[in-house]
């Protein structure tokens, strides 16, 4: 049966992917994305475009919609340390105004983009979602800020909620794929190395208790993420707020990355090994034991080299290069 969707930053990485998902899956969908960190482009063919703020959505939502999904934050962690009052701003008050937006349109029902940053240092190697939540960032905070809010606006006013955690992200999905500015993300930077626009990869840290010293992280390929999403609206129950964390449930770690993506393009990609960040746990990886059994999600893109193919394909494809076999 067809929906009608309101997918907010659905202009930008994640939301593109989600976005195209529906409109494949033969539902309506409306992007709402005020563009500034997400492209036009990206939006999907099939999809009504709206340029416009969350902090405005009350202007657009109304009884037609069936959910909306919420991807429109800011999501720097360097800068929201240093302007933590843009992150409050948009992250926290713009959602408000989604919520209170929500409320009078009669949408019930809310998908939300969360993070594992929400759980800052982790407690333990295998993160569950009964871990403590302690972000270190006011990113990170934003995030479970929000996460509140919509528990008790679940249990206030009968919303039906899911929040999705993710872990690393990456890979692309058709024409969508991953573009930040700054970039801050591994995969995207050694590409950009293999593409002559960096000289190296900076490695933060070898002399970690793994088992080739660097940190280990979990990768999940974007296409599985937005599966996750079209479930998630159909395991939505009223006055719940399900969180579920998103990941493979292994990791790979930064040297592993390194050589899988010096495979995959046939570049060098030098690397220069750098003091540890303060904070970078030695292993971050999920358990998505929740969402396999409250939305029967299963992911099926776990190998690292297929996921990287997928962004190297996209970043050749972004640079001018009309066949990326070349």
């Amino acid at each position: 049966m067809s929906g009608k969707y309101l997918v907010t930053g659905g202009a930008g990485y994640v939301g593109s992917v989600v976005a195209r998902h529906l409109v494949e899956a033969g539902h309506s969908v409306t992007v709402l994305d005020d563009l500034s960190t997400g492209f036009r482009e990206a939006v999907p063919a099939g999809a009504e475009f709206i340029e416009g703020r969350i902090q405005e959505a009350a202007r657009w939502l109304d009884a037609s919609y069936d959910a909306v999904l919420h991807f429109a934050a800011f999501s720097q962690v360097g800068e929201s340390v240093a302007r933590p009052e843009k992150y409050w701003s948009n992250n926290v008050g713009g959602t408000m105004a989604l919520l209170d937006a929500m409320r009078a349109a009669g949408v019930r029902t809310l998908v939300f983009s969360s993070t594992a940053a929400t759980y800052g240092e982790p407690a333990s190697a295998l993160l569950t979602e009964a871990d403590p939540t302690a972000p270190t960032s006011p990113y990170g905070a934003s995030k479970l800020a929000v996460d509140h809010m919509i528990t008790g606006e679940a249990a206030a006013h009968g919303l039906a909620a899911v929040s999705l955690r993710y872990f690393n992200v990456a890979g692309a999905y058709g024409s969508c794929g991953e573009r930040h500015d700054p970039e801050s993300h591994l995969i995207p930077l050694l590409l950009q190395v293999a593409l002559g626009e960096r000289e190296s990869i900076s490695v933060f840290g070898d002399d970690y208790p793994t088992p080739d010293g660097t940190c280990v992280r979990d990768y999940i390929h974007v296409a599985d993420l937005a599966e996750a999403h079209l479930l998630a609206l159909a395991a939505a129950t009223a006055g719940e707020h399900l969180i579920c964390n998103l990941g493979n449930g292994n990791g790979f770690s930064v040297r592993e990355v390194v050589e899988t993506v010096r495979k995959v393009t046939g570049h060098p990609v030098p690397e220069v090994i750098a003091g540890r960040r303060p904070g970078d746990p030695a292993v971050l990886v999920a358990s998505a034991a929740r969402a396999h059994e409250r939305l029967g999600w299963q992911p099926s893109r776990a190998d690292l080299e297929g996921i990287v193919a997928d962004a190297w394909d996209f970043a050749r494809r972004g640079h001018g290069r009309e066949n990326p076999d070349d």
